[in-house]
């Protein structure tokens, strides 16, 4: 009698163990799929914003064609990436489109009445707020991920997550994008 008491108590632990491991697995890969929605969010706006930005160099610069041309692919393959939910795909071609802003920047530069236009300078703005947004939560959904891919591998949470079929999420790298110190020279 006392084994079946003791056996019913160790089975009550063990289930209550495992149904809050469960939840608590569930609310980490939520936690870490409401960031990166937040993130999808932003860069559909960023690629419907980009286009315009890319309109009004255009006007000023026609003979930069190449460059357009170039831009336009690539801010297509992000999209795309972005509507498969492929993260990897994501930031790869947020590398490719990272290094054509300062091509487009470098084109403005060349005309001022371009650097002058308040709708460029309203879009670059828009812009640059963007990127600051994208770069904090581009930080969220990284640490939600790994907080969430850490409680997978660990022992015994391993166990519970092995049976709910969890798998690791993709950190949110932007590829490509060489970090260079700024050299200033008076």
């Amino acid at each position: 009698m006392i084994g079946l008491i003791v056996g019913g108590f160790i089975l009550l632990i063990f289930g209550f163990w495992f149904f809050s491991t469960w939840n608590r697995l569930v609310r980490l890969e939520e936690n870490a799929n409401k960031s990166w929605a937040d993130i999808d969010v932003l860069l559909k706006q960023r690629y419907d914003m980009i286009p315009n930005l890319v309109n009004i160099v255009k006007g000023y610069a026609e003979h930069e064609r190449e460059i357009f041309e170039q831009f336009a692919l690539a801010r297509q393959t992000a999209a795309g990436c972005l509507a498969q939910g492929d993260v990897k795909g994501v930031g790869a071609a947020e590398g490719m489109l990272s290094g054509f802003m300062p091509k487009i920047n470098m084109v403005a530069e060349q005309y001022p009445d371009l650097k002058a236009d308040t709708s460029f300078v309203n879009l670059q703005n828009q812009l640059v707020a963007l990127e600051n947004q994208l770069a904090d939560r581009r930080e969220f959904y990284n640490a939600s991920s790994t907080n969430f891919n850490s409680a997978i591998q660990m022992i015994p949470t391993n166990f519970v997550a092995a049976t709910k079929g969890c798998t690791r999420k993709d950190l949110f790298v932007v590829e490509g994008v060489q970090r260079e110190n700024v050299q200033i020279s008076f």
